[in-house]
């Protein structure tokens, strides 16, 4: 039986955004990071562009601790192309839509995967090529992504995910898991494919809840 490796990362900030469809105008945000959403930012990391393959990183299996549920809202947009003046272009057509996203969130992302691709990973996420953020470019992460305890050898997702600390103070007892699963319940088309032409597949994951200590 193959043995292996997980690697941990923490994504908290004020506000996130991991849309998963969008809509003409509108952007979604999932209730929890996508799967499409950390690859790009491993992405990032390692300084690939979106020209670049993905496959090594795709095929990490995901989880989701969520150590505290965001709130989720919206934003009224407005947008129309503006010519050299700052006048609306002439037949220019105005984008109406809704951005939504998650406030106050706090997520400890579990990848599971062969050793030499968590290494790199992990690696480059303390020092990164490119700004990470989480889902857009105007949300930074408040807090290091880059655990420095954050690799473990020979350990599988549930058993990392649940001993590792809460991210973030005050996490409930009871806390959210997703775990990307084959027979899972629940199918998410967030399995990225190529970021050049924007094709993702879909994968399935199961949602569950796990009692953890009370914190003192």
């Amino acid at each position: 039986v193959t043995r292996m490796d997980t690697l941990l990362l923490q994504l908290v900030a004020p506000l996130q955004s991991w849309g998963v469809q969008s809509l003409y105008g509108d952007r979604d945000s999932a209730l929890e990071p996508s799967k499409s959403g950390v690859t790009g930012l491993l992405c990032a990391a390692l300084g690939r562009g979106r020209d670049m393959p993905v496959a090594d990183l795709a095929s990490l299996r995901m989880a989701v601790r969520v150590d505290r549920e965001g709130r989720l809202s919206a934003d009224f947009h407005k947008a129309e192309p503006l010519d050299r003046n700052l006048k609306p272009a002439p037949g220019s057509k105005v984008t109406i839509g809704q951005r939504r996203y998650l406030a106050d969130a706090a997520f400890l992302v579990a990848l599971e995967g062969e050793r030499l691709v968590l290494q790199e990973v992990h690696a480059a996420l303390k020092h990164p090529v490119y700004m990470l953020y989480l889902g857009r470019k105007a949300f930074p992460p408040s807090a290091p992504v880059y655990l420095e305890d954050g690799l473990f050898m020979d350990a599988g997702i549930q058993q990392v995910l649940s001993a590792y600390p809460p991210v973030a103070s005050s996490a409930p007892e009871r806390r959210r898991v997703v775990i990307e699963d084959p027979n899972g319940e629940m199918m998410i088309n967030d399995q990225p494919i190529s970021f050049a032409e924007r094709q993702f597949a879909p994968r399935r994951v199961h949602i569950d809840y796990w009692v953890f200590p009370k914190e003192v």
